[in-house]
């Protein structure tokens, strides 16, 4: 049963102390990578998946077609739509279109499914509720968010077209 004298003098000498310690004067002089987050921002991807909005044509029209692929491809069951009755077999329209940013994992995949580009998730990661109705998005707000980030959403699209 004898003791390695290597071992035994490593742990009188502190060696792993000094080891750590040389990582840490290693590091100490290199500038410093913290972002003041509110003063300054790091660039998003085209692709982030923030807030969600629903898009409309140049002439103010409504994309959304009511052709529900995103209320069905949403693994979270977050998306509800219920179609006009009043709309015409050429344009049907929503009467209701809720998500809940509760149940919403932000997986994208309705934007992906949608055939005209309808739903959309905006670089928008700066929202909040104080309550959970707060974060219950009906259709209006959801314009509403579209119109306000209008810009950002179409040159996101533009960027990302190449790889679609």
């Amino acid at each position: 049963m004898g003791i390695d004298l290597k071992q035994l003098l490593g742990s009188f000498m502190l060696k792993e102390l000094a080891q750590g310690m040389a990582v840490t004067l290693k590091h100490f002089f290199k500038p410093n990578i913290t972002v003041q987050y509110p003063e300054e921002r790091t660039p998003i991807s085209p692709r982030f998946r923030g807030e969600h909005a629903l898009r409309k044509y140049g002439d103010g029209s409504e994309r959304c077609v009511a052709c529900k692929l995103c209320e069905a491809v949403c693994p979270a069951q977050a998306i509800y739509i219920e179609i006009d009755e009043k709309s015409t077999a050429e344009k049907r329209l929503t009467s209701v279109y809720d998500i809940d940013q509760t149940k919403c994992i932000f997986c994208g995949f309705c934007q992906e499914a949608c055939p005209v580009e309808a739903i959309v998730l905006t670089q928008n990661f700066e929202f909040h509720g104080e309550s959970r109705a707060d974060l219950y998005f009906d259709k209006s707000k959801l314009l509403d968010t579209g119109e306000r980030f209008k810009n950002e959403i179409d040159a996101c699209i533009e960027a990302d077209g190449k790889y679609r």
